[in-house]
């Protein structure tokens, strides 16, 4: 059974970030709140986690894993950032959207898309991601969390309850990180920026915010 840590939503517990992140660093899989849904995820830099989170989601190695920067200076590390992507990036981060982008070498094998050398990059407005990110002085995976059914192992859409989510999770991850707030439904806009045009390809929450710019939609 998972680890239940009760966090402040606004100003999380030292002592517990730091508990969290010491298990991270050992492995663990946990279930947490993003600025848009619940997430499973782990340590960029642990393996055998990140295979984890692949197998409970039943993805492919072809796709690739988003994951969570602390900033954008944070981004340019594990990723190319032409100056249209960076002017774009600088006006909409922190905040509900993902960025696909060229990878560079410190993105492991396991979380890019292996044929395209791309990646899924997100810079959260949660206060409780962004202490984890500061204590590990790494990025960490972020992958929607849905509930499995028994029918056919599929996995049904967003939307349920936080306490019901805990309940069919507790046992295949191992930490669960609850603040006491409900999420919603959206997840978020994703953007794909590795050509000159950046294209939408999802839209999720904050795409009102794109309004101003030459965005081609899917």
């Amino acid at each position: 059974m998972a680890i239940l840590y009760s966090i402040h939503p606004d100003n999380p517990q030292t002592d517990r970030i730091e508990t969290i992140v010491r298990a991270l660093r050992g492995g663990a899989v946990m279930l947490y709140p993003t600025d848009t849904v619940y997430a499973i995820g782990c340590d960029l830099n642990a393996p055998a986690a990140v295979k984890r989170v692949r197998q409970l989601k039943r993805m492919a190695n072809d796709k690739p894993l988003t994951f969570l920067c602390s900033s954008l200076s944070n981004i340019a590390e594990y990723a190319l950032v032409a100056d249209q992507a960076y002017r774009l990036m600088r006006c909409l981060i922190p905040g509900p959207y993902t960025f696909l982008l060229p990878a560079t070498k410190l993105v492991p094998r396991v979380v890019m898309n292996p044929k395209r050398k791309t990646t899924g990059i997100r810079v959260p407005n949660q206060p409780v991601c962004q202490s984890i990110l500061a204590a590990l002085g790494n990025p960490v995976i972020s992958t929607s969390a849905y509930v499995p059914t028994d029918e056919d192992g599929t996995w049904p859409t967003l939307g349920i309850e936080r306490m019901r989510l805990f309940d069919a999770l507790d046992t295949v991850v191992d930490i669960i990180i609850d603040t006491g707030v409900e999420l919603g439904f959206k997840s978020s806009t994703i953007l794909d920026l590795t050509t000159d045009t950046p294209r939408m390809v999802r839209a999720g929450l904050g795409v009102e915010a794109l309004e101003d710019w030459m965005i081609d939609r899917d």
